[in-house]
């Protein structure tokens, strides 16, 4: 199994308990996150924490050190995160992350997506854009917007395999492939 398939499934698995239990979801993965970034966040904890020829026992009393003094919100987290350092797999912390803050927005009905212009975007157009992709999609749309200029003008909106691109490169190269095809 990969590492991003075991992650996935530990993610969902403290989710379902999570939601099963009526705790915060949110908490839960502000939590996480926070735990995963100290890990990544210390070179000589990351290397204690990722190299096996230290016992799981040993990494299991470091992070329950760890755990006590961070003072995380959520008993099932911090299980979680004992449960990893036992079996030695807490460099999944980071991963597991990312897999349940994709759970929690789904759950959520939140989708991210890119948006690309030639020219920032004003907060108020970023917004516009938005909402019509909430009304389209039905879910709550947040945008991470991007700035290349290759595009002229206009704007390229990315949410998952599904691509907008109403840009002015593009408009061109149909405007050309149309005069070509015409001109056969």
């Amino acid at each position: 199994m990969t590492s991003r398939a075991a992650a996935t499934r530990y993610a969902r698995a403290l989710f379902d308990v999570v939601l099963a239990e009526r705790g915060d979801v949110e908490a839960v993965q502000q939590d996480l996150q926070q735990f995963a970034d100290l890990v990544s966040g210390h070179e000589g904890l990351a290397a204690v924490l990722g190299n096996p020829a230290i016992p799981a026992s040993r990494k299991h009393t470091l992070v329950q050190t760890l755990l006590e003094r961070v003072g995380l919100r959520t008993g099932v987290l911090n299980k979680l995160i004992l449960l990893l350092a036992s079996r030695d797999r807490l460099m999944l912390l980071p991963e597991i992350a990312i897999a349940y803050r994709a759970r929690v927005m789904d759950h959520q009905k939140i989708i991210r997506g890119d948006v690309t212009s030639a020219v920032p975007l004003p907060p108020e157009k970023l917004r516009a854009l938005e909402e019509g992709l909430a009304h389209a999609t039905g879910r709550r749309v947040m945008l991470d917007a991007k700035v290349d200029p290759s595009i002229i003008g206009g704007v390229v909106t990315r949410i998952g395999s599904l691509v907008y691109d109403g840009s002015v490169t593009t408009q061109l190269q149909k405007m050309k492939q149309a005069l070509v095809e015409q001109s056969q």
